[in-house]
């Protein structure tokens, strides 16, 4: 029997190629059955979120005005941007403004703020003294949210707002909290 060059080639290369991927295989250390949490989603590892900071991931930025303008964007969007940003207020402000730029989402949605005394003098802490909310269609990338003042006006003091996403406000909507101070008029 007479075999030719390119099969006898091809014969060889086939060997070859059977022998290295045996060697490799027979190379690669074995490991004992090691539980996931060694491994994997280690709590070490994992940072918690801080419900009691500014809200973040769904919000490329969120800040405090005195009040916001409407711009026409990049892309010819509506773009919501603050006016004068603060976290200090007089106590005859109009309305405390939240402006917020958001990152990309896949469906519409409704922010809202609620406004709760923090540090404030006849005010128990779990009141809530102004609210708004904001229904964001699929195409809004910007945003603001309005607190009016209460009934008979700010109060000096610090004050909380939190920031809930979703349907409606509830134990599972909380996305961060701002804060800001009212101070007297005239100081």
């Amino acid at each position: 029997m007479v075999i030719d060059r390119s099969t006898a080639a091809a014969i060889v290369m086939l060997v070859a190629f059977h022998w290295s991927a045996a060697a490799r295989g027979e190379d690669l250390p074995l490991t004992e059955n090691v539980p996931i949490s060694e491994f994997q989603n280690r709590t070490e590892d994992a940072t918690s979120y801080d419900f009691d900071a500014p809200p973040q991931g769904l919000f490329r930025s969120i800040s405090l005005a005195e009040d916001f303008e409407e711009r026409l964007g990049f892309q010819r969007t509506h773009e919501i941007v603050p006016i004068n940003p603060t976290e200090q207020f007089p106590a005859n402000v109009d309305a405390i403004v939240i402006v917020f730029a958001l990152h990309q989402h896949y469906q519409a949605f409704t922010v809202f703020g609620r406004c709760l005394p923090e540090r404030v003098a006849d005010l128990p802490p779990e009141t809530i003294v102004s609210e708004d909310a904001m229904h964001i269609a699929l195409e809004d990338e910007s945003g603001y949210l309005r607190l009016p003042p209460p009934g008979g006006g700010w109060k000096p003091g610090r004050y909380k707002v939190e920031i809930h996403t979703g349907e409606q406000i509830n134990e599972m909507s909380l996305m961060g909290t701002l804060r800001f101070t009212i101070v007297p008029p005239g100081t």
